[in-house]
């Protein structure tokens, strides 16, 4: 017996639609088809990210079908992110899903998007209980399960890492494009410099906030000439290792309270080797396994959208296409996952 579900994510810079299966018990990703939307200059426009999903679904959606070998009749429901993210983002989805489950009669399943960054991971490496550290343009998680729900044990209080890194090099002229040549333009800066300048860190308990180490280093930036390469590299030497530090601090700390056998790192900055490499020393310090989801699986996808949703589509978890509303504050600890344990 085979359960085939098709996901479509939407909520930011990212349109995709990805298509997972349940063959004989065994899970399997069928299909993960992706079109990003890169800005010209600045960061992402909400209204101009959403005509990109537009003009791109039609071809996102073909592609899909073909790469897993089915029709849309084949499949058995319709899964979307509904949030959280950018509302006219956001609302492409819906849009898309609401007219596929309506016009073929699939039953459609609302999906949390940040539900689905942790999903796909623990079903990649078959985890059922990891410490899982979530650190995406949106959002900067510590996270754990408990009583049918994800519990944040700390979070970032302003700024999401992946969004703090991005606003960083867009301000001091590096960006866009973001990535040159596999390479966050961060990491690329960063290889320019061989000394450590003093930013703010800021850690409260488990929380950690970001704002004052962004003011700090762009006022030092503005200090500093164009030409004078070493010093850029000094300074985004220095803002990478001092924010991938205070992450590594609080989901220590996480670790040490709950004494997890297992930590798993999940969302688009995991796609870093220099945090990759951190989490793995502090890691094994504690002597517990270390997970990073895979740069095509890290960042947004429509995969973890349709595995998410197979999941809530074995529990019947459905809505009526009319009632398939974005929420653009959607938080992960809000939502009833009837697989996690009490």
């Amino acid at each position: 017996m085979k359960t085939i579900i098709l996901g479509i994510e939407s909520t930011s810079h990212t349109f995709g639609i990805g298509v997972a299966a349940f063959t004989d018990s065994k899970p399997a990703i069928l299909a993960n088809i992706i079109s990003r939307y890169v800005p010209e200059k600045g960061g992402i426009h909400p209204r101009e990210a959403s005509q990109h999903h537009i003009t791109e679904a039609p071809k996102v959606l073909k592609k899909a079908l073909e790469t897993a070998g089915i029709s849309i009749n084949d499949v058995d429901g319709i899964a979307v992110a509904l949030g959280p993210g950018l509302g006219p983002c956001l609302r492409v989805g819906a849009t898309l899903a609401r007219f596929l489950a309506s016009y073929y009669d699939k039953p459609l399943i609302p999906v949390n998007h940040a539900v689905a960054h942790i999903e796909i991971g623990k079903m990649l490496f078959n985890l059922s209980d990891p410490l899982v550290v979530y650190v995406s343009g949106g959002n900067t998680m510590i996270v754990i399960q408990k009583k049918k729900r994800y519990r944040v044990l700390g979070e970032t209080l302003d700024v999401a890492i992946g969004n703090l890194i991005d606003t960083f090099v867009r301000e001091i002229g590096l960006a866009p494009p973001y990535i040159i040549g596999g390479k966050h333009v961060l990491d690329v800066c960063a290889e320019w410099g061989s000394n450590f300048i003093e930013l703010p860190y800021t850690v409260k308990g488990n929380d950690l906030s970001f704002s004052g180490l962004l003011t700090a280093a762009l006022r030092i930036a503005k200090n500093i000439s164009k030409d004078n390469r070493n010093a850029i590299g000094d300074l985004c030497l220095s803002f990478r290792e001092t924010a991938y530090n205070m992450l590594v601090e609080v989901s220590e700390r996480a670790l040490a309270l709950t004494h997890k056998k297992s930590v798993l790192l999940v969302g688009g900055v995991a796609a870093s080797k220099y945090l990759d490499r951190k989490f793995k020393i502090m890691t094994s310090i504690h002597n517990a396994s270390y997970y990073v989801v895979p740069p095509e699986y890290a960042g947004d996808n429509g995969a973890m959208i349709a595995w998410t949703g197979l999941l809530l589509y074995l529990h019947k978890r459905f809505i009526e296409p009319i009632n398939a509303i974005v929420k653009q504050k959607w938080r992960l600890d809000e939502v009833v996952l009837p697989w996690l344990p009490d």
